[in-house]
């Protein structure tokens, strides 16, 4: 951050209702639609040099994309997280469930298909 911005952070000692939060949905762009018409919103909460911290939500319905570095708690959901490629193997990886209270770990490069079942919402932190 430049001299004159201001973070976004986090207060101190304050609650955040991650699950409740209102987002505001937009759709997702026409080339990563792999099935149906899902939306995707998105709510940074706190961001600094070392990363962000935010609440990221997608209705159903099917995409493509490419991952950066990040660490997600499911929320609230159901969703199957397919890996195209993985850069670290060179190689497709296992899909994953995804459900209420799964931990993932995200690598930056990573070519996923997110295929979501019932809205699906998560708290990440991007580094």
């Amino acid at each position: 951050m430049s001299g004159g911005e201001t973070a976004l952070r986090l207060l101190a000692g304050a609650l955040t209702d991650a699950p409740g939060l209102a987002l505001e949905h937009e759709p997702v762009p026409a080339d990563q639609v792999v099935a149906g018409s899902p939306t995707t919103a998105y709510r940074a909460l706190d961001a600094a040099e070392a990363g962000e911290i935010g609440v990221w939500e997608m209705s159903v319905g099917a995409m493509r994309d490419v991952e950066v570095d990040e660490v997600f708690v499911v929320l609230a959901g159901a969703a199957t997280v397919e890996f195209e490629h993985v850069p670290s193997t060179g190689r497709p990886g296992d899909p994953i469930v995804l459900a209420p209270g799964a931990v993932v770990r995200l690598e930056a490069g990573m070519k996923t298909i997110w295929t979501v079942r019932e809205p699906l919402r998560k708290v990440f932190i991007e580094r």
